[in-house]
């Protein structure tokens, strides 16, 4: 349920309704706008509960409307927030209207690797840096990544070269480390319903990069969302990067381009699309970022590597350094055009 106040309602007003709503036992969520504050209700009511509280709502003074919201996501809704999120990381604008390219290796296997892919990725004209420092694999006997080591040489080499940089972190203990040396905090697939990290995680006022995880609706989605949002932070910016594949003998995931339209309408946080893990599949992963500029993304998250037959995790995935390039080459032509449209 969302209460919209009237413009020019008083704090006492908007208070007076807060703590009615806190006398039920529920939690208000106030939400100040540029001209109207809106005060949401996040708990499940009965229906005869809802009659009640809406009836007795709307007659207080203040208030303008009181609607019902047909989501269990509130704070990542557009009927609480309809103009789009801006997510700001130094001079890079992630949901602006520019197409944002992320891109770097799986892994942070050294500095002189990192650096090289650093180098081939601001010279390609990507606007943010990653790289796994802790990489959660399938296998314990995997490459784990280079952990403390691997983010300071992301630190080092983001200032190098001058990009953002955004790396994954594992658990909730982790963030306040991770955030000291990154710019954005990512949230793997396999942590996404990690409730005590998605709290955390919005407690450090760090940008979150949030994937969806591979069995995941899309309100499990948004609710994973609306736990980094409920934190006081609202630059969240949601990855679509493959759901299940019935049939892994040609893809890693299936890249569900249907949801990036879906979660335009239904959220008014950025969304990227993660073409490398939704394929699995290097050649594929070009035609598919392009597919998801057209489908309204605001931006990529692609895998490079110097030398993918060399990389120690996912190099199937990597693009080498020309076709990189060329992805950057045609993205650009193509944004172009469908901005032109």
């Amino acid at each position: 349920m969302i209460i919209v106040m009237q413009m020019g309602a008083t704090p006492e007003q908007i208070e007076a309704v807060a703590a009615s709503i806190r006398s039920r036992g529920i939690d208000p969520l106030v939400l100040p706008g540029e001209d109207r504050t809106a005060i949401g209700i996040p708990a499940s009511l009965s229906s005869d509960a809802r009659t009640d509280i809406e009836a007795q709502i709307a007659a207080m003074d203040g208030v303008s409307k009181v609607t019902q919201t047909s989501h269990p996501y509130k704070l990542a809704s557009r009927e609480f927030h309809r103009e789009d999120t801006l997510v700001t990381v130094g001079e890079v604008v992630i949901g602006g209207g520019d197409f944002v390219v992320m891109g770097g290796p799986c892994s942070i296997e050294s500095y002189e690797q990192f650096s090289s892919a650093a180098l081939i990725v601001k010279s390609a004209g990507a606007q943010i840096l990653r790289g796994g420092a802790f990489k959660p694999r399938t296998s314990p006997y995997a490459f784990q990544g280079l952990a403390l080591e691997g983010l300071k040489i992301m630190q080092q080499v983001g200032q190098e070269v001058g990009l953002p940089t955004i790396t994954e972190v594992m658990s909730g203990d982790l963030v306040p480390l991770v955030a000291e040396y990154v710019d954005i905090l990512q949230i793997g697939a396999r942590s996404m319903q990690n409730f005590p990290l998605l709290i955390e995680a919005g407690k450090s006022g760090k940008p979150v990069f949030l994937k969806r995880g591979p069995s995941a609706t899309i309100d499990e989605f948004l609710l994973a969302a609306e736990y980094v949002l409920s934190q006081g932070n609202p630059n969240v910016i949601l990855c679509e990067r493959g759901i299940v594949a019935l049939d892994k003998a040609y893809t890693r995931n299936v890249l569900d381009l249907a949801a990036i339209p879906v979660l335009k309408e239904h959220t008014h946080l950025p969304v990227i699309a993660d073409p490398s893990h939704g394929t699995g599949v290097a050649r594929y992963v070009l035609p598919m970022a392009k597919a998801a500029l057209v489908a309204g993304a605001d931006g990529i998250m692609v895998e490079m590597h110097p030398n993918p037959r060399e990389a120690l995790s996912d190099g199937s995935q990597a693009l080498r350094p020309e076709q990189f390039q060329k992805l950057m080459d045609e993205i650009h032509h193509l944004a172009t055009f469908v901005k032109g449209r």
